[in-house]
């Protein structure tokens, strides 16, 4: 489990494919006494498992389904990515809940100053933004975000000069993909009214409350 907020830019040293696989290897400032093999770290928003670390750099093995459903498998040595190491259950929790399964990738169509925030809208699949309302959090490659704007197929939302300083946000051009993970409670919800019959929600219902033992 993740908060979305990200503890340093890492740099990709290395990418070894094989076989619809990869292992990710990566430099980061990130405290290496810290680290454990086998725990949980967030690469662009993406959970992953650390297999080796010492001397400033880290690896981590990336499956076939990761790497057909998220952006990892277009980077390339020298870019740079978001870390996160797992949150602890003493540490304040000051973006959201975020769990690194990606529900989906978005593509950036607009990239606009406004003042001295940064403006970003996305084009993606209805079935990701049919998770995402305005005023609710997202998590765009890592980063916590909050949507500005959503419809059928697009959302927007708004940057400002901190986050996109600490992030990979400041590289990202129109044309770009990105890791997409909705709201974990949003996610929770719609399966929940969909009662058996995905991707038509029907709203609470006496029987749906009977049914799930609140009556």
């Amino acid at each position: 489990m993740f908060t979305g907020l990200i503890e340093d830019l890492g740099t990709l040293q290395e990418i070894r494919t094989a076989t619809d696989q990869a292992r990710l290897t990566v430099a980061t400032g990130l405290p290496m006494a810290e680290l454990i093999l086998g725990e949980s770290i967030a690469i662009n928003g993406v959970c992953l498992t650390v297999t080796a670390f010492g001397d400033g750099v880290f690896s981590a093995d990336v499956s076939p389904e990761t790497l057909k459903c998220t952006t990892l498998g277009q980077l390339s040595t020298g870019c740079r990515v978001n870390l996160e190491r797992a949150l602890r259950l003493s540490d304040r929790l000051g973006g959201h809940l975020v769990t690194g399964h990606i529900d989906g990738k978005a593509r950036i169509v607009e990239r606009r100053q406004e003042g001295n925030t940064l403006r970003l809208s996305f084009q993606t699949d209805a079935a990701v933004s049919s998770l995402l309302v305005a005023k609710g959090s997202v998590t765009i490659d890592g980063i916590s975000l909050t949507v500005n704007e959503v419809s059928e197929d697009a959302f927007s939302l708004v940057v400002i000069p901190h986050t996109l300083a600490m992030t990979t946000l400041q590289d990202r051009k129109i044309g770009d993909e990105v890791n997409v993970e909705t709201d974990l409670i949003g996610k929770y919800v719609a399966r929940f009214l969909q009662d058996g019959a995905p991707g038509k929600p029907q709203g609470v219902t006496m029987d749906i409350l009977a049914k799930h033992g609140f009556l």
